[in-house]
């Protein structure tokens, strides 16, 4: 008898571990606009971590630090630094969609359990991904706190609140995944057989490729297209790519970066600036026959020019994007900022460029 599918409603938040939590949240609410809106630690009876909500639009990040030696997260900032550890979709059912994966072949890791405190119950799961990635199943329809038990409202004072500037980010477009070479198509039949999950898009090396360097990728998607994973894996190439680079100093596969989508990109990517937020760039030149590669966009061209965003279009329509550099010292977690005017599409026309401006990044690094 067939397994039951894998019923995702959405993404519900993305968790990282981090070096330091406090400082981490603070750089991502000073730097990408996020709301800090949930404090879990010492002061609410968690003696072994330390932990922030963000919020913007329907994004929500968690940042959480270990506060103890023997707390198995320490393990994972040694091997790869600060990084994602779990990308959790919110179910309808948390029982019905851990059991129906692992039916499916996933291997589970935490059980689906109720947590409940005076704002209601939290239920919550959790399967292994790629690497040390872990998918996890929340469901909150009966929990009415800041975010899960444990977690309170953080207290007026340890933020400024007029330090707050958000920048219009509203939601996850898409998040990737870097995996070792020969490992992609293993990933997706991983996501097809386990999650239901289909093939979305497909780009080899002919189109991910430089002078110097290739990928290939493939995305894969809910039935419904609301959750988009994009899967890389290194191609050969005369040196050293971006992804091998990433697994070397990641030191395995990984979350490599999370797309958030704008409404007002030109705006976002401003306010972003201004906030010292750094972006890959890219020569002039690739501006001066974008309407000839793309066709007529409604927008100012010499603000694009200038803020260094990327234009591409498929047959749906066209989409901006950008993408900002490592947000560590470490060539691995980076964002990107979207904003698309009905192109359904990752910007393939604009891969060759946006290669060669990393390339540029890891010329400098001395790892190219």
């Amino acid at each position: 008898m067939p397994t039951p599918d894998v019923p995702l409603v959405g993404i519900d938040h993305v968790h990282l571990v981090v070096g330091n939590a406090r400082q981490s949240a603070f750089f991502y609410r000073n730097a990408f606009g996020f709301d800090v809106v949930g404090y879990m630690g010492l002061e609410t009876q968690v003696r072994d971590t330390a932990g922030y909500v963000l919020r913007q639009g329907e994004i929500t990040f968690v940042v959480t630090s270990p506060l103890t030696a023997e707390h198995p997260d320490n393990a994972r900032l040694v091997a790869h630094g600060d990084s994602v550890r779990t990308i959790a979709f919110e179910v309808q059912s948390v029982p019905l969609a851990y059991e129906a994966a692992v039916a499916r072949g996933a291997i589970g890791v935490v059980e689906p359990s109720v947590r409940e405190d005076e704002h209601g119950s939290y239920a919550y799961a959790e399967i292994m991904a790629y690497g040390d990635v872990r998918y996890g199943f929340v469901d909150r329809t009966e929990y009415r706190g800041v975010f899960a038990p444990g977690f309170r409202p953080i207290e007026p004072g340890r933020y400024a609140p007029e330090s707050f500037r958000p920048v219009g980010l509203r939601v996850i477009d898409h998040i990737v995944a870097n995996v070792e070479q020969g490992q992609m198509e293993h990933w997706v039949r991983w996501h097809e057989q386990v999650l239901g999950f289909s093939l979305f898009a497909s780009f080899d090396d002919k189109d991910i490729s430089t002078e110097y360097s290739a990928l290939m990728s493939r995305v894969v998607a809910d039935g419904r297209r609301r959750i988009k994973l994009p899967i890389n894996e290194p191609a050969t190439g005369r040196r050293r790519s971006q992804i091998a680079e990433y697994l070397q100093f990641h030191h395995g596969p990984g979350v490599q970066h999370v797309a958030m989508a704008t409404r007002d990109i030109v705006a976002s990517v401003r306010a972003m600036r201004a906030n010292d937020v750094s972006f890959l760039t890219v020569p002039p030149a690739y501006y001066d026959d974008l309407t000839a590669r793309v066709g007529p966009i409604r927008e100012d061209l010499g603000a694009l020019r200038e803020l260094g965003i990327l234009v591409d279009r498929d047959e749906e329509g066209y989409l901006l994007q950008i993408f900002t550099k490592p947000v560590e010292d470490r060539p691995t977690l980076f964002f990107e900022i979207i904003q698309r005017r009905g192109a359904q599409s990752f910007g393939k026309g604009n891969f060759k460029a946006l290669f060669e401006a990393i390339e540029r990044e890891q010329a400098r690094r001395g790892t190219l």
